[in-house]
């Protein structure tokens, strides 16, 4: 999307030396992806992950140790064999760099670069979640062990509307997908992904020169873009921690999918759950499977508040709040769309209110793959809290009012694979 008035103080996007693996020194490029490190489901996905190959990207973004001193010295010291070793390397040329992910009839594509984090005082990158203090400290401790940003943040921006002429970038984008790749790969969920380096002096500047135009919306990532900031102010001399690693992704050519972030409540039991709520909520049970207990909780979010409980197996749907509570429990100095968001009503009313569950790691998981939550839930006899995703359109809208949801509200994707290309701060 373009903002009149920042011409000059848009998005800055540059190159820089990307830190990649070497394919012939590690079993396949797909083995040594990763999902961002927030999405990675522990301890099986982390297991899993990190018997993929010896040199799998999950030993830097979450290494394994009893402190978190030890987990990032683990990291650094990971990262630094793996380049005495050859195993990363560091390409010759800064470049920006084009990616695609493409899986049946789905397909983004976008650029990845070294994104001026100037762009966050004056409102040109737009966050649209609350995050975490814990989560920013631990990323902030791992990034400054490894000096390096380890995986990219997604941000999207609208380009030109349909049936207007493609901006620069858009026509760069395009023409270079048509080039041999620098790597190609599918990871085992089915998407293959492409990389291609754009270091034309001609085609930067005009890729640049077009996002100086643009606004960008956090998609994915707002705990990284946090603790990019954390780490550019306490380095006061102009240099590398000035700007983080950022893919760009224009949603009015490649529309994301915009997907909910489930709550998995580790100490309260489902049949504790539903009685707190008979009260103040329609709680009724309705049939599985999942996808079909799914559908229904569509259907009714549709409409109004809308979650799907389980942990007990069988699903039940809440929905029909009392208005009297949700007056009583939902701050009332927010927009009205912000205080009718299910995340909202959840935090306010639910967690808050009726369960008095704490927001910390211990009490509150949150999980984007549903069938991963429900799991977990029977398995350790707490509560899956199932959510139905929010449109985009009301995340851009509440984003340019300045109004973050709260955190963990939603996931957009697909995201991008983590180590396929890093940067390093030190290069």
């Amino acid at each position: 999307m373009t903002t009149p008035g920042i011409e000059e103080h848009g998005l800055r996007l540059i190159p820089f030396h990307g830190l990649r693996f070497v394919p012939e020194r590690v079993g396949s490029l797909a083995a040594v992806t990763s999902p961002p490190y927030d999405v990675v489901v522990r301890p099986d996905g982390l297991n899993h992950l990190e018997s993929a190959d010896p040199h799998n990207i999950v030993r830097l973004i979450l290494p394994q140790a009893d402190t978190p001193d030890e987990r990032n010295e683990q990291a650094a010291r990971t990262l630094r064999d793996w380049l005495a070793e050859g195993v990363l390397r560091t390409d010759p040329e800064p470049a920006l760099y084009v990616y695609e992910q493409r899986k049946g009839e789905l397909l983004q594509r976008g650029i990845i670069g070294a994104l001026a984090l100037s762009a966050a005082d004056a409102g040109i990158v737009l966050p649209h979640e609350d995050v975490m203090p814990q989560v920013v400290a631990d990323r902030a401790g791992l990034m400054r062990a490894t000096a390096a940003n380890l995986e990219p943040l997604l941000l999207t921006y609208r380009g030109e509307d349909a049936g207007l002429p493609d901006s620069s970038a858009a026509e760069i984008v395009e023409a270079t997908a048509d080039r041999p790749p620098l790597l190609a790969t599918t990871t085992e969920d089915g998407f293959r992904h492409r990389l291609w380096a754009i270091t034309d002096p001609a085609e930067v500047a005009a890729v640049t020169r077009d996002l100086g135009h643009r606004q960008a919306l956090i998609a994915d990532g707002h705990h990284r873009w946090a603790t990019y900031l954390r780490l550019q102010a306490e380095h006061h001399a102009p240099g590398a921690w000035d700007f983080g690693l950022v893919l760009l992704v224009d949603t009015a050519r490649y529309p994301l999918q915009v997907r909910a972030i489930h709550r998995m409540l580790h100490r309260l039991p489902a049949s504790e759950a539903l009685a707190a709520l008979e009260p103040h909520f329609r709680v009724r049970t309705v049939d599985g499977p999942l996808p079909a207990a799914m559908a229904a909780l569509g259907e009714a979010a549709a409409t109004g508040n809308a979650f799907l409980l389980t942990g007990d197996g069988r699903f039940h749907l809440v929905t029909d709040p009392d208005p009297e509570l949700l007056d009583r429990t939902v701050r009332q100095d927010r927009p009205e769309a912000w205080r009718r968001l299910d995340a909202t009503v959840l935090h306010a009313t639910l967690l808050d209110a009726l369960w008095h569950v704490p927001d910390t790691p211990e009490h509150i998981g949150y999980i984007h793959d549903t069938e991963a939550t429900v799991e977990m839930a029977e398995r350790l006899g707490g509560t899956a809290v199932l959510l139905h995703p929010v449109r985009e359109d009301v995340v851009r809208d509440l984003a340019r009012q300045g109004v973050t949801m709260p955190r963990k509200s939603t996931s957009f994707g697909p995201k991008p694979a983590t180590g396929l290309v890093l940067r390093s701060l030190n290069a």
